[in-house]
């Protein structure tokens, strides 16, 4: 009787998927990243622009940047970009305003935005998160579109912290109360 050679074909695809794995979590994302991206050329200014550009408009940063943005569907002209917004954000944690990001990097050199946004720590609803786990290019091509718009408009109105009562528009995020413990 031969013997099944199933078991350790499928012995060594296990071995394999594992150790696979184990590379996998040994390697930093952002190293796993650039060996995904190859040793692809840096982009050129052009390049950087139109990326920052589609990061800008894919990542959602009009829907709350830029006033009057979801009511044109997303059809303002790039003049109106990004210039921050009157229309408060009020939780548990006060109450936040969409920031002028046109001031904030005129006030910027690239090196500065790159470490700003790599460390970045905002109040709600602006998800910090999905900004420090962008790749560095494309946080640069952010940088360079949003510095080639220039600056513009007023800065956003100031944080207010919890108890005070924003002053109209603005949407208020209310919670259901935390279970109680042990549930």
């Amino acid at each position: 009787m031969r013997p099944n050679p199933a078991p350790t074909l499928l012995s060594f695809a296990v071995l394999f998927a594992i150790a696979g794995c184990m590379d996998a979590v040994d390697r930093p994302d952002a190293a796993r990243a650039a060996q995904a991206i190859g040793a692809a050329a840096p982009m050129t200014d052009t390049e950087l622009l139109a990326r920052g550009e589609y990061m800008v408009r894919m990542g959602g940063c009009n829907d709350c940047h830029t006033p009057g943005w979801n009511d044109s569907a997303g059809q303002l002209p790039t003049q109106h970009w990004l210039t921050g917004s009157p229309l408060g954000n009020k939780g548990p944690w006060g109450t936040t305003y969409p920031a002028n990001l046109r001031l904030k990097v005129a006030d910027m050199d690239e090196a500065t935005w790159m470490s700003y946004t790599a460390n970045l720590h905002t109040r709600p609803l602006m998800p910090d998160f999905a900004v420090r786990a962008m790749h560095e290019e494309d946080r640069r091509a952010i940088y360079r579109f949003i510095h080639s718009l220039g600056p513009a408009g007023q800065p956003a109105p100031a944080f207010l912290p919890p108890g005070q009562d924003p002053s109209p528009p603005y949407l208020e995020l209310v919670l259901p109360p935390a279970p109680p413990a042990g549930h």
